[in-house]
């Protein structure tokens, strides 16, 4: 009876300090559902949770920098059970509110790809190292100049966007100039949307003609910006780069669009997060800090001092329809 009573007792406190995989739950809430990006993102979640037994959760923002869509999404999750949250935040700051709360209530938030501000505000960020991203093209763009004067357009993203800003600010660094730099002709928001970044790079050839270095805060925004130089027949006068490592992109690098890309991995981020997630729900052991998940510039112009690879591996390692 003793013995019994020793089970029933080991079973309940056996259930208490580690949950069974199946009844976790995870959530994911990504910028949109539209983007590949984050479709990859989603696809990475989905495989996890399957391989881990746990229940994924999924929303998104209508579109890029809706944060009011991703605030209901915590609170549904929250509501919902969800004892991690994974999160692209559309706004770095206006989500903290909302992380605390869930995080008060005992829930993990975990941000991909995009850090909150502060950086503190979740309990940890898997991503891409976007400074260093930055400067990886920005190297690049110099180089391939070949030591002619610089006359650089940036197609950013938007304020407020904390990947947009690392970005923007590692290319600068890598190109070796500072913001407000004379170099600089023209600046413009896109969203990282390709037809803003069309309309984006026809208002900066309007400003300035003679533009030989676009940076591009995505590939969406590069093709953009590669039709409005195309159309104004100067598309061999400037060197787009960009930041993604998506199928279309690399196609794009491929094709001499874009000449060079700084690949990322979207499919290891959501990975990861919901492994770290299960983990705490099964555990309690909280993952802390920074998680870098890797960053590769492709292109198929070797450019000396400039570490890259080629569009054989990009188009291996790129996410989006192949």
């Amino acid at each position: 009876m003793k013995s019994a009573l020793r089970s029933l007792l080991c079973v309940f406190a056996c259930s208490a300090s580690v949950a069974p995989a199946q009844g976790i739950v995870v959530g994911l809430i990504t910028k949109t559902d539209t983007n590949p990006f984050f479709v990859k993102m989603k696809e990475g979640a989905v495989d996890a949770a399957k391989a881990k037994g746990a229940r994924l959760m999924t929303a998104a923002g209508k579109f890029d920098g809706d944060n009011a869509s991703q605030v209901t999404a915590i609170e549904n999750m929250v509501s919902g059970g969800a004892r991690a949250i994974l999160i692209t935040p559309s706004d770095s700051k206006a989500i903290v509110p909302a992380i605390k709360k869930a995080r008060d209530a005992g829930v993990i938030v975990i941000a991909l790809d995009t850090p909150t501000d502060p950086q503190s505000a979740t309990d940890a960020l898997f991503a891409t190292d976007n400074f260093k991203a930055g400067v990886l093209i920005g190297r690049y763009a110099r180089a391939a100049l070949a030591g002619k004067a610089a006359r650089v357009a940036t197609l950013d993203l938007a304020p407020g966007i904390t990947v947009g800003r690392l970005r923007h600010d590692g290319f600068l660094q890598g190109f070796g100039i500072k913001e407000h730099d004379a170099s600089i002709v023209c600046s413009q928001d896109t969203k990282g949307d390709q037809a803003k970044g069309q309309m984006a790079m026809e208002n900066c050839l309007q400003k300035a003609p003679d533009i030989n270095v676009v940076y591009t805060i995505n590939e969406p925004a590069a093709a953009g910006a590669y039709q409005a130089l195309r159309s104004a027949g100067k598309e061999k006068a400037a060197v787009i780069v960009s930041v993604d490592g998506g199928c279309a992109g690399v196609r794009n690098v491929k094709a001499g669009i874009i000449a060079a890309t700084s690949q990322q991995y979207p499919l290891k981020m959501a990975s990861l997060g919901v492994e770290a997630g299960v983990e705490y729900a099964r555990t309690g052991k909280r993952i802390a800090g920074y998680v870098d998940t890797g960053v590769t510039l492709i292109s198929d112009k070797a450019m000396a001092g400039v570490d890259s690879r080629d569009t054989t591996f990009g188009l291996e390692a790129c996410w989006g329809t192949k």
